[in-house]
């Protein structure tokens, strides 16, 4: 009897463990995955600026310098445009320019796992992203700005610090989940200028 009921006791136990990652919904996971990457980009400026040489920079598209100023025209400027929209050309744009940064760096460079790093926490991120209706076609300007990112010869390069772009993903990625990161203050948060301001120094 007692043998029966620690067993008993036992699978109850298990099946509670088991319960949370069953009955995470898709907002809880996504969020986990974001916070995640959240403290990674942290580091970025050791990584990204102390253990490179001063002032350096890397060829990137012009769509992937992706700043706030960028997502508050596209608000403006693009008819039927989503949260959903904005975050696909987030995770795209970023994970490009992580193939980039790689791209230079060799192998034994400090950096270098480091990058590494981030680009799988993006893969974990892009799983649990909810998927696009099949119904609806993403805005025209979204599915030009999906092409430029991918074309090989380009007229739009410009270069720019692996730091600054990683600062980009960080701020933008607090502006476009904000469900995830909730401001103390919600008048000035990621997508404001007076938070950005504000912000500056911690952010460098």
């Amino acid at each position: 009897m007692v043998r029966s009921t620690a067993w008993l006791l036992g699978a109850l136990l298990g099946l509670i463990c088991v319960l949370p990652p069953v009955l995470m919904t898709p907002r809880t996971a996504q969020c986990t995955s974001l916070k995640t990457l959240e403290n990674k980009l942290i580091g970025r400026r050791r990584n990204m600026k102390h253990n490179l040489p001063i002032n350096y920079t890397i060829r990137v598209h012009y769509e992937e310098v992706f700043k706030l100023s960028n997502i508050t025209r596209l608000r403006a400027r693009v008819e039927d445009l989503e949260d959903g929209d904005l975050q696909d050309v987030w995770l795209l744009v970023n994970q490009e320019v992580l193939k980039r940064i790689l791209r230079v760096l060799p192998v034994r460079h400090p950096s270098y796992k480091y990058t590494t790093n981030l680009e799988d926490l993006f893969r974990k991120v892009q799983q649990v992203f909810p998927q696009q209706s099949d119904e609806r076609e993403p805005p025209e300007r979204i599915e030009e700005i999906y092409k430029r990112v991918k074309e090989i010869d380009s007229k739009g390069w410009r270069f720019v610090t692996p730091k600054s772009l990683l600062d980009n993903c960080y701020r933008t990625m607090h502006c476009l989940f904000k469900d995830c990161f909730p401001s103390e203050d919600r008048e000035e948060d990621y997508c404001g200028l007076p938070h950005w301001r504000k912000g500056r120094k911690r952010l460098q």
